[in-house]
């Protein structure tokens, strides 16, 4: 028994993956059986024809069945699927995209606009909380937008109700570069050494807690850079702690398919699939996609709590308690993490963009920083307000 399957192992550490083991889960193909909803397979992705399901969205016990078997899917079958025709009527797409263009063209003249994750600098146009962009420039056309039963079924198939929807938009020109291989939020956003601090049971836990998805603005044939996907990758558990290697990302670029989109198409995934935007190989295809990120109702305390009010308050007798050795090491990192918000995100991600890594500095870090350099409290203050004025959307 390797290390990597041993039960007992309560950590995953990324020189103990083995490519063995995640070739042995990645390597197989569909149960039909197993999609008996979907319209088709290409490359052991499912896809559904959603005009031809629209009696079993609009009845509940049908729409009970179709959603438990897209859940099937993503939890333990290809881990991606396609709703093709999604919107059968496209005029709010198109309505969407002009506004997005005017917003891409608007934020490139303020600020250059923004950067992506997993990708080079200047190879795509990218807008944050397109959700919100787009209600603020036309509350009718958002709606009509969101005014989708499929897509709201996908979401909850997945996280159940009252989930949270988030969109950034992503515009990728002729010749943009592909992205590397990664999973995404929540895991995948931290750095290999905050991942490994993650009990393996959170690992499982990460992946269920939101849903990745994506809505096609316009054809997206193959030279036109669709995801790349290696179905199956999401049940390879340590998978978080596997991504950046090397040979890994090698696999991936060796198997990974890709499934060609036709405008009004939407496509969901598990965040645990290893997945990567594809490259922009046409001459005249500006491939704008809308990408989904949805959120589990669950992921929120249940009390609200002033942590910004907190900081400000034991900033001085933390920094008094540190500076005479009464506090340090493991019970200043304990007092830390009851006081102050140890996550980078919920944040706006045009003022708050990630330093030196996946994510913004978080209330946490700032708060332990500002101690341990023993600057003062007007100079921790000013730093904390404008940090939390960076989040505001």
């Amino acid at each position: 028994m390797n290390r990597m399957s041993n039960p007992t192992r309560g950590y995953y550490a990324e020189d103990a993956c083995d490519i063995g083991e995640f070739a042995a889960l990645v390597l197989q193909d569909i149960d039909p059986s197993d999609v008996p909803h979907a319209a088709e397979t290409p490359n052991n992705v499912p896809v559904y024809d959603i005009p031809a399901l629209s009696a079993h969205l609009e009845e509940a016990a049908q729409r009970r069945i179709l959603m438990t078997e897209w859940a099937n899917v993503l939890r333990k079958g290809a881990g991606v699927f396609v709703l093709g025709h999604a919107y059968t009527d496209t005029s709010a797409i198109d309505a969407a995209t002009a506004i997005f263009d005017q917003i891409i063209a608007r934020e490139k003249t303020a600020n250059g606009g923004g950067a992506d994750h997993f990708a080079a600098a200047g190879s795509n146009d990218r807008i944050w909380n397109s959700l919100q962009k787009l209600c603020e420039a036309d509350p009718e056309t958002f709606l009509r937008y969101h005014a989708n039963p499929a897509v709201d079924a996908a979401c909850e198939a997945w996280l159940g109700p009252h989930y949270q929807m988030t969109a950034q938009v992503n515009l990728v020109h002729p010749g943009g570069a592909a992205q590397q291989a990664h999973r995404d939020y929540h895991l995948g956003f931290q750095t290999a050494e905050v991942s490994a601090q993650f009990p393996a049971h959170v690992h499982d836990l990460s992946p269920l807690m939101t849903l990745q998805g994506g809505i096609a603005h316009g054809d997206t044939p193959l030279e036109g850079g669709p995801t790349k996907l290696l179905p199956f990758s999401q049940l390879y558990r340590p998978g978080y702690a596997a991504w950046r290697r090397e040979d890994f990302r090698a696999f991936f670029e060796d198997h990974h398919v890709q499934v060609p989109l036709q405008k009004g198409d939407a496509l969901f995934f598990n965040p645990a699939l290893f997945h990567a935007a594809g490259a922009n190989c046409s001459a005249d295809i500006h491939r704008m996609v809308n990408l989904l990120q949805v959120s589990s109702a669950f992921g929120r305390a249940m009390e609200t709590v002033n942590r910004l009010k907190m900081c400000k308050l034991v900033f001085d007798p933390l920094k008094q308690l540190v500076s005479t050795g009464e506090l340090g090491g493991a019970e200043l990192d304990a007092t830390i993490a009851a006081t102050a918000e140890g996550y980078s995100f919920p944040t706006n991600l045009d003022s708050d963009p990630p330093a030196n890594g996946l994510a913004p500095q978080t209330q946490a870090a700032l708060l332990k920083e500002s101690v341990l350099d023993s600057i003062s409290a007007e100079a921790f203050h000013h730093a904390l307000d404008a940090q939390e004025a960076r989040k505001q959307a």
